[in-house]
């Protein structure tokens, strides 16, 4: 879509903005929405659909198509959550609404806020709330009901009217949140609350509600408890049990006159035990953002001791060994060992940059599981090596001696006698 001069519209939107916002859409790829239009079917015209999405955001006439829902399986088998995803062109018409609205909020947001936020992580999140836990003794792990669905416009809007004084912003922003939802069945629910999960625009958008709803509140009527909020993922630390329940009913009664809940059920106050720490509690570990924090042995200086640390969590261990156990490695014996690398690494190097950042030794454990694989497939591949388990182990002890990057997971699995222990 080339730039040139147009005839006046309502709006003033670059047309350079809306091809970057398609770059952006089709880096993150994606699956159709209800109008069943895929990335490649929407780039095979992709001038005239560009033209068509800024076109139409300038003349202020874009109206949203529904979303499609698409239901997901939650973590531990607690049902089903449900995404939103919508069409391709309306992802590209978020996106750049996003481009505009982003920059003049992100300036304002607090400081322990990480979730999709620029030159900020998850893992940032995770260290911080590590350190935290060595200071405080007590934690309150937060858990929403249901929150994306449970958003209030009119407070959106408001809050989000406080950061732009752009007037297609607020009034594309309302649109989107008004858009029905299509079920997969094709029945089109319309819906007077809530952003959907998925879309191009929910991420900041929830940031700017919990900017209000949650952050400046605590920094307020808490300053002293420190927090760290990731999206709706929230752990906040206090020094006693005592404080930990005045804040958390606080923060309850809060969410109540938002229109939020907290789930009963997950929303939790835990105890940071150590070896310092004397005593117990009924809830002494808790889990965010893939990570569990609990007490595990350490050594330091040449002693035992407890300290309260994060590792991969166990549902995290169980996926990663679930995703390595339907590669079935061991079958693919008309491959060869780096084309088995080469299809696996990028995935296995996710896992590891990652879940390895706090006690990979957790990890390893899950990701040993590959070279159990790898040895099955030696033993059917070559015939010298059927049947002989121990061989084939030193056949793949002898290649990771000589290329140890050729798999992404031996960074993380390392010693030979780890590897070759137990089999699959």
């Amino acid at each position: 879509m080339v730039e040139s001069k147009s005839q006046a519209k309502s709006f003033v939107i670059s047309k350079k903005v809306v091809l970057e916002a398609w770059e952006s859409v089709k880096a993150n790829q994606g699956a159709a929405g209800v109008d069943g239009v895929s990335i490649k079917d929407f780039e095979r015209d992709l001038s005239g659909n560009l033209y068509k999405v800024w076109n139409r955001l300038s003349s202020g006439s874009y109206l949203p198509p529904a979303v499609l829902a698409v239901e997901i399986p939650k973590q531990h088998g607690e049902g089903v959550r449900t995404l939103g995803v919508p069409t391709v062109a309306d992802r590209v018409a978020q996106t750049v609404v996003r481009s505009y609205l982003e920059p003049g909020v992100e300036p304002f947001f607090h400081p322990d806020s990480y979730g999709y936020r620029p030159g900020r992580s998850a893992l940032d999140a995770v260290g911080v709330c590590r350190d935290r836990c060595w200071k405080y003794g007590w934690v309150i792990d937060l858990d929403y009901q249901s929150f994306f669905d449970s958003i209030d416009h009119e407070l959106m809007l408001k809050a989000v009217a406080a950061h732009t004084s752009e007037r297609w912003v607020l009034l594309y922003v309302e649109r989107w949140l008004k858009a029905p939802t299509q079920n997969e069945d094709g029945t089109v629910v319309a819906r007077d609350r809530g952003t959907p999960q998925g879309s191009a625009i929910s991420p900041v958008l929830a940031n700017i509600f919990l900017h209000y709803a949650f952050d400046l509140w605590m920094s307020r009527e808490f300053p002293l408890v420190p927090f760290e909020r990731y999206a709706d993922d929230i752990v906040a630390h206090c020094w006693s049990e005592n404080e930990a329940r005045i804040v958390l009913d606080a923060i309850t009664q809060r969410m109540a006159s938002l229109g939020l809940e907290l789930n009963p059920g997950k929303t939790r106050i835990v105890y940071c035990k150590d070896s310092k720490r004397k005593g117990s509690h009924e809830h002494e570990r808790f889990d965010f953002l893939g990570y569990t924090f609990r007490p595990r042995a350490v050594r330091g200086r040449g002693e035992m001791f407890t300290n309260f640390t994060p590792a991969i969590s166990d549902d995290a261990a169980k996926r990663i060994r679930r995703t390595i156990r339907r590669w079935r490695i061991h079958m693919w014996s008309g491959t060869h060992l780096t084309e088995i690398a080469r299809e696996i690494n990028k995935t296995v190097h996710g896992w590891v940059n990652y879940y390895g950042r706090f006690n990979p030794s957790k990890l390893a454990a899950s990701l040993r599981s590959i070279d159990k694989y790898l040895v099955r497939w030696a033993m059917r591949k070559y015939k010298r090596l059927k049947g002989r388990y121990m061989r084939a182990w030193e056949f793949l002890e002898r290649i990771a001696a000589r290329e140890p990057k050729l798999f992404a997971h031996w960074r993380v699995v390392t010693h030979a006698t780890d590897r070759m222990v137990g089999a699959v």
